[in-house]
């Protein structure tokens, strides 16, 4: 699933070639699997994007965000298996959107978004929706300030593992990413997030600053399933400096004595070392 690092990758791989650009034709194409869910419908999002230039491309959370020169805002949450492209997709029959461009003499000839499962999602929003939006969403990880971690993170009794993946908290962080960065800060991920000391929240946050980064430098990570790919249909790297996420049962890289674990939490895989990972 597309986390911060992945989708942001994805936001400036596009960004250069569609900035300023106009969009000439939105055009759905024929998928055999689980349609997207579409706001407000096919027709109208046609109708509003026809010859509209861009005026940014962005990320809010795990979504991208089209500001239009009329400022609508075309919201695309990828999910579990959503691409933005700007070159030939890794199947066809799982194309589902192209915006056509017009012509330039430099950048793409179009730009489309790609699902295998058809779980993302696209919509179109006016400025006072996208606000609405904005504000349901908890501080971006990497904008946070230490006093930002302690504020939201008294905020709940929970897991630190399940509070990092609550978007009201912190927004971008999912399942990959919360076990790394908890290994890299050396916290049990069933730490109550309220009961964390000031000192442990500020190796929490200075964690999160440093795995996302290096995730973005990366370009993301790609899984055995290979389903991520970057806005050129490459390959992210980062899956090969994850220390803890999917490999359980194995020595733990960090204190080289204890064994990585799998638990379940709120129906997600959680790894760490309990050796130095404490509570």
């Amino acid at each position: 699933m597309p986390e911060l690092p992945e989708v942001e990758t994805m936001v400036r791989g596009v960004r250069p070639g569609l900035t300023g650009r106009q969009i000439k034709r939105m055009r759905f194409c024929r998928c055999p699997c689980q349609p997207l869910t579409i706001r407000p419908s096919r027709r109208r999002l046609q109708q509003v994007v026809k010859d509209r230039v861009i005026e940014s491309v962005d990320r809010l959370a795990k979504r991208i965000v089209v500001k239009l020169d009329n400022q609508d805002f075309i919201v695309i949450e990828p999910r579990m298996t959503g691409l933005l492209l700007v070159t030939d997709p890794p199947t066809q029959q799982h194309r589902r959107i192209v915006w056509e461009l017009a012509a330039s003499r430099h950048g793409p000839e179009s730009f489309e978004f790609w699902d295998r499962r058809g779980l993302g999602t696209v919509s179109l929003m006016n400025s006072e929706e996208f606000q609405q939006l904005n504000n349901r969403l908890g501080p971006d990880p990497l904008k946070m300030l230490d006093e930002d971690w302690l504020r939201q993170l008294a905020r709940t009794q929970r897991p630190v593992k399940n509070a990092l993946l609550d978007q009201s908290i912190v927004t971008g962080i999912g399942n990959i990413y919360a076990s790394e960065i908890l290994h890299r800060a050396r916290i049990s991920p069933e730490t109550p997030a309220a009961g964390l000391s000031v000192r442990r929240t500020r190796h929490l946050a200075a964690a999160a600053r440093e795995i996302l980064e290096a995730a973005i430098q990366c370009e993301g990570s790609t899984l055995g399933d290979g389903t991520y790919r970057n806005a050129l249909n490459q390959d992210g790297s980062y899956q090969n400096h994850h220390r803890v996420y999917q490999k359980s049962d194995t020595i733990c890289p960090t204190c080289r004595r204890g064994r990585v674990r799998k638990i379940i939490q709120a129906q997600r895989s959680t790894f760490f070392c309990p050796r130095c990972q404490r509570h």
